[in-house]
């Protein structure tokens, strides 16, 4: 059975998804067969593939580890139709249109799980190291009985879990104590380190708040990754130079992963990560 690692984020927009692509670059280039996983994604923006569907996010990423793209790196995507509806699509085939009562309280625990589980599994049989996504936020007290994209997986593969957060917005280290205080102490415990996101100035700024946090929850910041301008499609966004991944100039989309990478590697402490899959 191939390694785990998660990637969690106190918010959407934290940069779960950069720093999942950066991994899966970062671990291809150290010799490893990387896939990335994100068992729920909720985005209108997919690629297509050979018949079938997934978010553009977890194909861009399969690009990143050097893998081919699989419907199985985002088992179920869900494509909003506004009034809480959404067109729910299973392994990249659409299976049916459900409202959000509907998919959390009667499909995401049971065949929505198990999809998910099938679609890792086929994965970890093919691929040394696993880098998964979560989404949102684990700590939506509201849904976090019916969270399948989160602590419930991490738990489940019994994965370490990276929690990434956004400084450019204000209010991180908050964000980062909040979260912890709401999960379980099971889940606190699945936790390994916490990653600065969007840093703009010096770093010793921050040394009193890593220190304070470390007595605060016990987890140690693994990196600071600084605001890096990037040519790469948003997950989800109303930005107008997203496009279609099929689209994209995959020599000119491989060579902007190389250079996150390489960004991302200098800023985080990657020997931390290595023990963590081990």
């Amino acid at each position: 059975m191939s390694r785990v690692l998660m990637v969690q984020g106190t918010s959407s927009g934290a940069g779960k998804t950069t720093l999942v692509t950066a991994l899966c670059r970062i671990f291809a280039n150290s010799g490893y067969r990387v896939a990335p996983f994100k068992s729920q994604n909720m985005s209108n923006y997919s690629y297509t593939g050979d018949d079938f569907e997934i978010s553009q996010a977890q194909a861009i990423q399969a690009v990143a580890s050097r893998a081919e793209i699989s419907p199985h790196m985002n088992p179920i995507l869900l494509k909003p139709l506004g009034n809480y509806r959404s067109s729910v699509l299973l392994q990249g085939k659409f299976y049916k249109k459900m409202t959000a009562d509907t998919y959390y309280k009667k499909f995401a625990l049971t065949k929505g799980f198990q999809i998910a589980l099938e679609s890792l599994a086929i994965l970890q049989k093919k691929y040394d190291l696993i880098i998964m996504e979560g989404a949102g936020s684990p700590a939506e007290i509201n849904l976090q009985n019916y969270d399948i994209a989160n602590m419930l997986l991490a738990e489940k593969t019994k994965s370490p879990v990276i929690l990434v957060t956004d400084i450019e917005k204000g209010g991180s280290f908050a964000s980062l104590v909040g979260t912890m205080s709401l999960l379980s102490k099971q889940h606190q415990e699945l936790v390994k380190g916490f990653v600065i996101n969007k840093f703009r100035g010096n770093i010793n700024i921050l040394t009193p708040g890593f220190k304070r946090l470390k007595q605060i929850t016990s987890k140690s910041v693994l990196g600071v990754i600084p605001l890096i301008e990037m040519d790469l499609p948003n997950e989800d966004s109303l930005d107008n130079k997203i496009k279609l991944f099929k689209k994209q100039n995959t020599k000119k989309l491989d060579s902007e992963i190389e250079r996150l990478a390489k960004t991302i590697k200098k800023n985080l402490d990657i020997k931390s990560l290595e023990r963590l899959i081990q």
